[in-house]
């Protein structure tokens, strides 16, 4: 009889750090969960690491969305951040990601970066 415990889920391995991150800020109501799940349905990308502390959805040039809820005590929009390894790379899919939200899912939605 076998009496090893089944295995957890492995947690999802740690992209590359980003040497750059380009914030778009979500002016809807909207939850973490069904942020994600929109993103990854507009990018056509799984979700990596979805049932772990950082899930986050994987974007054009190695670029990856990360979603960051409010704090307690802080205003409710929802920011996403697009962690890249350059500043150009992260700004360019953080533009992607405002249009993708706007036309695919109507959202109001702005970056929080110069030429946003």
């Amino acid at each position: 009889m076998d009496t090893t415990a089944p295995a957890s889920p492995s947690p999802a391995p740690e992209p590359v750090a980003p040497s750059a991150v380009a914030t778009v800020v979500v002016s809807d109501a909207v939850t973490k969960v069904d942020a994600l799940q929109t993103l990854s349905v507009l990018t056509g990308a799984r979700i990596v690491g979805e049932r772990t502390a950082s899930p986050r959805v994987p974007l054009a040039d190695g670029a990856w969305a990360e979603i960051e809820i409010p704090k307690f005590g802080e205003a409710p929009p929802l920011a996403i951040d697009v962690h890249a390894a350059d500043e150009a790379i992260a700004r360019a899919q953080a533009r992607a990601v405002i249009a993708l939200l706007r036309d695919g899912a109507g959202w109001s939605v702005h970056g929080m970066f110069p030429d946003a």
